[in-house]
């Protein structure tokens, strides 16, 4: 890291030690962790609801750390000859260290953001911007307070891009993000019911959401879909810069750039447009053919925001003919268990991913099965969409599908999909296992999708043992 004890110095003021140092060293790698930190370290001890970092503070001394952050309501004892700063609030402190860090590489920053799909378009726009130059992204689900100044600090002046996912469960998180990272080009994917339970509203789910443009770098870009009103009110009022829409529908895709001033916009006047295949494989761009990397509507048009970014990154198009794409476990896995395909679908789950996830099910050949984990965080319009998603599986007309959970929203689900030939309601993951036995043969495919917090991924090994055989 090229950010010097001087440095620091110019935003916290003199450092606290007890013996002389040289203030124009380079800083050192910068780490939270005491069992990660290396000879010559910089270490910021966080504090949560059932932690302290400061108990750490002697192991990181021994392990190498020669400077750090010390929260000023902290008491303890500061292990003799470290060289440290007082600071109010070390999670702010990381966070703006971070910032600094991000100013001094000079390089672009990639910020990603929406209701759902964030993790995928993350990687179709690393893999997009592949000839652009060595690119950092953010990594597993470093997406909060601590996850983007973490990606941030593993960039470094070899890249030419970073890419940094945002999440966020409350208004002014992703305001806070965006203030360290400050973003050349925001992507916003959706504006979903994900976290209703803390936000209230789609409204205060899309104003959460545009406080991604809040440190956007002048002159910088925001992607979007097109045709969201809520996105579109919301996203005016405080951003007047330059937009790319890109605008999906069953027999058509188009790129088109205006102002905020323009919302009454017509797709008809696209720099891009082009048409999907029947199978939703590929889609035709400009007179060439593009391959989709990943299955489903959904994802051709997470795929079309990835290659809105790297247009606007000079990239040619030539190059995003055949993008290979490594998604993160749990998301847009696709399995094979003997004879019988697993979609593992299993990470997260939304209402919106839902549904999307049903309609790639039955594009399937044989049967078609799911197991279904309820959605959190939905608040009071829980139940309406537990039930509506069951709605959904009747309509899509499902071969069979096993809810897990119980309670309210699982009763829901069963209500809306009543009528299906086969339908069980389980408590675990585990007990999916038996029904899914007895109704599955060789050819069909299982969707596996529900929250975290269900654990469905539990089921993947029960059955590949079962298959396998």
């Amino acid at each position: 890291m090229a950010i010097t004890f001087l440095d620091l110095m110019e935003v916290w003021g003199r450092p606290f030690s007890s013996r002389q140092f040289d203030m124009a060293q380079p800083l050192g790698e910068v780490s939270t962790d005491s069992r990660s930190v290396n000879q010559g370290s910089f270490f910021v001890p966080l504090v949560g609801a059932r932690f302290d970092g400061h108990d750490f503070l002697s192991d990181a001394v021994k392990n190498g750390a020669k400077a750090a952050f010390i929260s000023t309501d902290y008491k303890g004892m500061v292990p003799e000859g470290l060289c440290y700063w007082k600071v109010s609030n070390t999670l702010m402190a990381y966070q703006e260290l971070a910032r600094l860090h991000r100013v001094d590489l000079g390089l672009c920053v990639i910020a990603v953001t929406g209701s759902v799909g964030k993790t995928t378009t993350r990687e179709l726009i690393r893999s997009a911007l592949q000839s652009f130059g060595k690119i950092s992204s953010s990594i597993e689900n470093n997406n909060n307070d601590i996850g983007v100044p973490y990606t941030l600090f593993r960039a470094n002046k070899s890249h030419s891009a970073v890419i940094v996912e945002m999440g966020m469960r409350g208004l002014g998180e992703i305001q806070r993000l965006s203030q360290c990272a400050r973003p050349d080009i925001a992507v916003i994917t959706n504006i979903g019911s994900a976290h209703l339970e803390f936000l209230g509203s789609r409204e205060n789910i899309a104003t959460a959401k545009c406080e991604i443009v809040t440190s956007l770098s002048q002159g910088g870009l925001v992607v979007i879909p097109s045709g969201d009103s809520l996105l579109e009110a919301a996203l005016a009022k405080v951003w007047s810069g330059r937009i790319v829409r890109v605008a999906v529908d069953r027999s058509n895709f188009c790129i088109t750039e205006v102002t905020t001033k323009d919302i009454a916009l017509k797709v008809n006047n696209a720099d891009f447009s082009g048409v999907v295949d029947q199978n939703i494989s590929s889609l035709t761009l400009n007179g060439e053919n593009f391959k989709l990397p990943l299955e489903g509507f959904h994802n051709a048009k997470n795929l079309m925001l990835a290659i809105a970014v790297a247009n606007e990154l000079k990239v040619p198009m030539n190059k995003l003919k055949e993008l290979k794409v490594e998604i993160p476990s749990g998301r847009n896995t696709s399995l094979e268990f003997g004879a019988v395909n697993i979609m593992d679908e299993s990470y997260n789950s939304s209402p919106e991913a839902m549904k999307a996830s049903l309609e790639v099910l039955i594009s399937k050949p044989g049967s078609h099965f799911a197991v279904i984990g309820t959605m959190k965080e939905l608040g009071k319009e829980s139940i309406k969409w537990h039930r509506e998603i069951g709605e959904t599986a009747l309509k899509l007309g499902l071969d069979g599908m096993v809810i897990v959970s119980e309670g309210l929203e699982a009763q829901a689900l069963a209500a809306g999909a009543n009528g299906l030939m086969r339908l069980r309601v389980v408590n675990t993951a585990e007990e999916a296992l038996n029904p899914l036995l007895a109704w599955v043969k060789s050819g069909d495919t299982i969707l596996i999708k529900g929250s975290r917090a269900i654990k469905l991924e539990r089921l993947l090994p029960l059955l590949k043992d079962a298959f396998n055989h």
